[in-house]
């Protein structure tokens, strides 16, 4: 790579991700664009060995380099400070359990400037297969929660918010937008930032000539190599799920969104109580639905210094978005679709 500034700072935070490291590194040494990516491979504290792995394989790796963070500081601060040191004009961010085609960065860097859009993602195909996974978040429905795209449309198109596991976004309006929320810490960081930049006026397209693989919940969710064979969940991945969730609405909403928030409730609440009633554990009823809401709450300052800061850089109202974005149809039923071809989720105390 040159001196000048790299086209592309491609950011990847493991934890604890040591089988897919390898493959993750060396699709990204495959890429036609590699003198013009700087690879950014970052740590928050891995205990499995694989922080010392990062380590090794960013040693000769052309425009590479390792950052240990030596905490573990969830999926949004982790992001964000290696996105501080990141020289690019774009940031990719890459999750550990990935490969790329070769042209991948190649298509995704020229359909997202081809088309004057401030964020994109490749299409996301199954890690073992090119099964269809997904092209992010689609709209939001009747709850305020995400919905997705049941096969991949045939060119660009665009969407509310591209997947954590992919997500390109031009550095100055990363930063300009605040970056990802680091009170999440993780979930529903990708669909918050995403609703900010929709309402600061830019643009999020998928890219289904850009193609990446991905496994998904390789932590949460081991089982099964490059393929899920189960579904698997935990306490704290629902209680920051619907937390964030409610979160994302309230600072973004100005005032016909936020009609859907007493709605998310509402389904929180009755999933809570179903799974309540199919782990017969009380304690997940209450760590993931009851806290979530009651912290979301408690977090009042965080949201409503947000809702100030996002009214400075406002380009577009609720009606808007609705118009663009809102479908009935509940994005649970897509949940429900899993459930039925993999089983009950198995919920960890976690």
């Amino acid at each position: 790579m040159s001196e000048s500034r790299p086209r592309i700072s491609v950011i990847v935070l493991n934890y604890n991700g040591a089988p897919w490291l390898d493959r993750c590194v060396a699709s990204l040494r495959e890429q036609t664009v590699l003198g013009e990516c700087e690879v950014i491979l970052a740590d928050n504290l891995s205990t499995d060995g694989s922080d010392q792995l990062c380590e090794r394989l960013m040693r000769d790796f052309p425009g590479g380099r390792f950052l240990p963070h030596g905490a573990n500081l969830g999926f949004c601060e982790g992001n964000n400070r290696a996105a501080r040191t990141a020289r690019g004009e774009w940031l990719f961010f890459l999750n550990n359990d990935t490969w790329l085609e070769p042209d991948c960065l190649e298509k995704l860097l020229q359909g997202a400037e081809t088309e004057a859009a401030a964020a994109a993602m490749p299409v996301v195909l199954n890690y073992a297969d090119d099964s269809f996974q997904s092209l992010g978040v689609r709209g939001i429905d009747c709850f305020g929660w995400g919905t997705h795209f049941a096969q991949a449309p045939a060119g660009v198109t665009d969407i509310f918010a591209p997947n954590g596991c992919a997500y390109l976004i031009r550095q100055e309006v990363f930063w300009r937008l605040g970056g990802f929320d680091a009170e999440f810490f993780m979930y529903a960081d990708e669909f918050d930032l995403s609703f900010r930049l929709w309402l600061a006026g830019y643009r999020a397209v998928g890219l289904p000539v850009a193609r990446l693989h991905h496994r998904g919940a390789a932590n949460v969710n081991p089982r099964g190599g490059g393929a899920t064979v189960e579904l698997r969940t935990s306490d704290s991945t629902r209680y920051y799920s619907n937390r964030n969730s409610l979160i994302s609405l309230l600072k973004g909403g100005k005032n016909l969104l936020l009609l859907l928030v007493p709605m998310q409730v509402l389904l929180i609440l009755t999933e809570g109580l179903v799974g309540w009633a199919l782990t017969r554990r009380f304690a997940f009823f209450q760590r993931a639905y009851l806290r979530a809401i009651g912290d979301c709450w408690k977090m009042r300052h965080h949201w409503l210094a947000e809702r100030r800061r996002i009214r400075g850089y406002r380009r577009r109202g609720d009606l808007w978005m609705l118009r663009k974005f809102f479908t009935w149809s509940p994005q649970r039923w897509d949940e429900l679709q899993r459930v039925r071809r993999l089983g009950l989720p198995k919920v960890s105390a976690r």
